[in-house]
């Protein structure tokens, strides 16, 4: 059976989702597809969300976009529409063998049966003609690892626009001194710049959530002048360095990298280098910017410990 929601377009706004939703099921059941619990699958179905999110993405008549997650193509379709091409991944043997053969996707997208976190995102940067432009509703499952690997692979990356669960998001945006400011918040903001661009309640995806969702996006090249401003640094050691400062976020900065066993250094010794950079012993990891974190990476760097 062959979907678009394209096809209901001529329905009151209520009338169509009402359509939607009940051929969504039909799909499902008469292709033994159902939305995987372990795989956190809900599918995004609004079809006017899904143009918004085209639109306030920015994408271009020249981008070449990498979807991640493309389920029933309700996001798919109109990117294709906007864009030169699109390089959907879906993990999801069923789903990926219905969009292929009945799912009726335009002739500039190109589908690949694969797991974004296996996937080499150089390759994927050839395949797309430069740096990566990505577009993804994430599962929960996947979204702090995956956002971890774009971190890694910054050097691929143009931008990303997210759908997040709305915890995650506010992670993302989060300032110091509050309780959602955490490891993401400070290696994210060490080399992109987070917008929050629309939050999406329950019913826009099937099967509805429990939680609201949020859009995101994240620039990475062209690089922010925030970021340009910043001194050179050991990412690998600021990683360490942010992970060790929020492993027990309630213990001062001092007593947290004091317990970090990589570190193989004395209190006494750590204590003399969070002054010479400023930061009193009894802070929390917490309160410290971006800047202040990558002062101090360049202070331990500094002491032989990059």
């Amino acid at each position: 059976m062959f979907w678009s929601p394209e096809g209901f377009n001529h329905m009151s706004d209520n009338n169509e989702q009402a359509a939607i939703d009940q051929a969504i099921k039909q799909i499902l059941r008469e292709q033994r597809l159902a939305p995987k619990k372990r795989l956190g699958q809900n599918f995004l179905v609004h079809r006017h969300t899904a143009q918004r999110l085209v639109d306030i993405a920015g994408v271009e008549p020249t981008d070449v976009i990498l979807e991640i997650g493309c389920g029933l193509g309700a996001l798919t379709r109109p990117l294709a529409r906007q864009a030169q091409g699109v390089i959907g991944l879906e993990i999801d043997a069923g789903v990926s063998r219905w969009l292929k053969e009945k799912g009726g996707l335009p002739d500039n997208v190109t589908l690949l049966h694969q797991d974004v976190m296996k996937a080499d995102f150089q390759e994927l940067a050839k395949r797309c003609a430069g740096p990566l432009k990505i577009m993804a509703n994430l599962p929960y499952s996947i979204s702090n690892p995956l956002l971890f690997k774009l971190i890694e692979n910054q050097e691929t990356m143009a931008w990303a626009v997210l759908m997040l669960q709305k915890e995650v998001g506010q992670r993302l945006t989060a300032q110091p001194g509050t309780g959602e400011y955490g490891v993401l918040s400070v290696l994210l903001g060490a080399c992109a710049t987070v917008t929050r661009l629309l939050d999406l309640g329950p019913g826009n995806f099937h099967p509805r959530p429990k939680v609201d969702s949020v859009v995101v996006r994240i620039v990475f090249q062209p690089v922010p002048a925030r970021i340009k401003a910043l001194p050179p640094y050991n990412r690998p050691l600021l990683h360490q360095l942010v992970k060790a400062a929020f492993q027990q976020r309630r213990k001062t900065l001092l007593n947290a990298l004091a317990a970090a066993p990589w570190l193989d250094m004395t209190k006494a010794a750590i204590a003399q280098l969070l002054e010479q950079t400023g930061l009193p012993p009894e802070i929390r990891g917490e309160r410290l910017t971006v800047e202040d974190f990558i002062r101090l990476t360049r202070a331990f760097a500094a002491s032989g410990k990059g």
